[in-house]
């Protein structure tokens, strides 16, 4: 027997996905056209600056969800550009650390200051009430980190 719940539940998600999607689109493009940067490049900055004692590039990787690779080709770019540092462990030669240079810092602030207001922009048309609400759904889901 189907749970009469479940077809709802599928459309649910299919338009969940659709707005993170087009949010996600809509932020790539913001960062593309104002900052002449990626999504990519912002979420490694991000999780750097969380991090500012820095971390090593496995738990960079973890922390994103990516592949070591993918994170290495974001951080060489990043290196070039003077926004990050690589450090070798003292303890343990295969391990290395990354952090923000002070460059990195203040690109990173200013990219951060817009993609609030882009952020706020996109999700203007909920009010404060809606937001609680969407905001309690989604931790009892397990979507709160």
């Amino acid at each position: 027997m189907t749970n009469p719940l479940s077809k709802r539940r599928l459309k649910m998600w299919i338009r969940l996905l659709g707005v993170t999607r087009a949010a996600e689109g809509q932020l790539r493009e913001f960062l593309r056209v104002k900052h002449a940067t990626t999504l990519p490049r912002f979420d490694v900055m991000a999780a750097l600056w969380r991090r500012r004692e820095g971390i090593s590039m496995s738990e960079l990787s973890r922390m994103l969800l990516v592949s070591n690779g993918n994170a290495t080709t974001v951080v060489d770019r990043l290196e070039q550009d003077g926004f990050v540092r690589r450090t070798p462990s003292e303890t343990d030669r295969r391990t290395i650390f990354v952090d923000l240079t002070p460059e990195g810092v203040t690109a990173f602030e200013g990219y951060a200051a817009g993609h609030e207001v882009e952020v706020n922009r996109i999700f203007a048309s909920l009010s404060e009430a809606e937001l609680d609400l969407l905001t309690d759904v989604l931790k009892r889901m397990g979507g709160a980190r």
